[in-house]
């Protein structure tokens, strides 16, 4: 649900405009509004998770993030809509700051695991894809208000059901570490720095607010670490990220997340923009990638990286990632989806094949009494990445799609120049992820040496 709803909104931007009069730099704020508070908070929530018990907090966040849901569908003016995208952000951090903390806790048998991680892999990979085609649905089968309405049943079923499948767990008690000023210089730096690159878009990169945001937030980040260095209980134990295998796996996901943003997004954009496709016809464009992401990493993935390794695995799957987005960045302006894209989308099989490689790496090291903070760490860097790829490649599209306005280039053609730009930049920052893998990361764990 909390995946859904960051990519859910993407095909149904227009309809939401038209509807509420939004002007095009605020129509942003309906993505970055969610962006900003779901990536700031995930830190601070995970390790609250630890302290306050993870059960506690993921059932707090659905029931804040089912109740966003029911504002943001009953809203019927720009501001009110983009207070409940943030209100949502904030029960989506609390929840799934702790998933994968709890995940790891419940199945501690490695087979079990690898078999449980697939499974939580697929609803962040598939997750995306499914949304821009549930988005297209909604949208132009009943209203763009069901978007969000949606989760209101989806949301009470989680909350009946966790409350008897999740064990209670009472956590380690403020006492521990709640560490108040590391948390409040995370936060405020976490803050600053996505907001001044989700605002890159509308004033650019060397814009005066760009760089003062981008300042104050390096400046509180560097104070959180110096803190964390000397707290008797810190917010986040340096220890956490001395390990390759949890600070590569990290680095990488930030990359790829960045860069697939060029996928989910741009190809949808083209797709209506480019070659009038409806909101529907889209998202039914987009299932074959959804549905090959999903069988891969629900049907294969746990099998492979038991059988060669994680490092191996993602290495595989990188690699046909960079392939994809290298292909999608030759597209025509008139090109013709059966023969032209179709066929690339079973590449996407390499996002099914990454992402449980790399939960699995970036969990590695959690124990029980930090598996929350380990958990919050891994799915910061998801969001962190996909503001980066928001800001960088949407700025970049733009750009580009200017200079070919004024050169006097069709707009389709135009628009054309400006996406395969953003594909070509994506698979450039998948080589930098696949270099750093290569590099940083060991090349086999101890687990995949007792697998063979």
């Amino acid at each position: 649900m909390t995946v859904l709803d960051g990519s859910i909104v993407t095909v149904a931007l227009p309809a939401i405009q038209h509807d509420l009069g939004f002007s095009p730099g605020g129509l942003s704020w309906v993505v970055n509004a969610y962006l900003i508070a779901f990536g700031s908070l995930l830190l601070l929530a995970g390790r609250l998770g630890d302290l306050l018990g993870r059960r506690s907090l993921f059932l707090a966040g659905i029931a804040v993030f089912t109740g966003a849901s029911l504002l943001a569908g009953a809203a019927g003016e720009p501001a009110l809509l983009v207070a409940a995208r943030s209100l949502q952000g904030v029960g989506a951090a609390l929840s799934s700051a702790v998933s994968l903390g709890i995940l790891v806790t419940l199945f501690p048998e490695r087979s079990e695991r690898a078999g449980a991680i697939a499974v939580f892999s697929f609803t962040g990979a598939a997750g995306a894809s499914l949304g821009q085609v549930l988005g297209g649905v909604l949208t132009d089968a009943i209203s763009w208000h069901w978007i969000f309405l949606i989760n209101l049943p989806i949301g009470a079923a989680i909350l009946l059901a966790a409350r008897h499948v999740l064990p209670a767990d009472r956590g380690l008690g403020l006492a521990a570490g709640a560490d108040l000023p590391g948390a409040l210089l995370v936060t405020g730096g976490l803050v600053s720095g996505i907001y001044g690159v989700v605002r890159v878009e509308s004033v650019g990169w060397t814009a005066p607010s760009t760089l003062a945001w981008g300042a104050v937030g390096l400046a509180l980040l560097a104070g959180f670490v110096v803190r964390q260095a000397t707290a008797a209980t810190p917010l986040m134990p340096l220890r956490v990220l001395r390990s390759r295998r949890v600070a590569g796996a990290n680095l990488v996901q930030l990359l790829l997340v960045a860069a697939l943003f060029s996928f989910q997004v741009m190809l949808a954009l083209y797709l209506q923009q480019v070659l009038d496709h409806s909101a529907l016809a889209t998202g039914l464009a987009m299932l074959p990638a959804a549905v090959t992401i999903g069988a891969v990493s629900l049907g294969v993935s746990a099998r492979l990286n038991a059988r060669f390794g994680e490092r191996r695995v993602l290495l595989a799957g990188l690699t046909l990632l960079v392939l994809m987005l290298a292909l999608l960045s030759r597209v025509p302006a008139d090109a013709d989806y059966a023969t032209q894209v179709l066929p690339l989308l079973p590449l996407a099989a390499g996002f099914g094949l990454a992402l449980p490689a790399l939960t699995t790496l970036g969990m590695s090291e959690a124990r029980e009494d930090d598996a929350g903070l380990v958990s919050g760490i891994f799915n910061t860097t998801q969001q962190v990445g996909m503001a980066i790829g928001v800001a960088v490649l949407t700025t970049l599209a733009a750009t580009r799609t200017e200079e070919g306005l004024a050169a006097g280039l069709p707009r389709a053609e135009a628009l054309t120049e400006g996406y395969r730009l953003a594909f070509g930049v994506g698979a450039g920052l998948l080589v930098v992820a696949l270099l750093v893998a290569l590099s940083v990361l060991p090349r086999r764990t101890g687990r995949a040496r007792s697998a063979r």
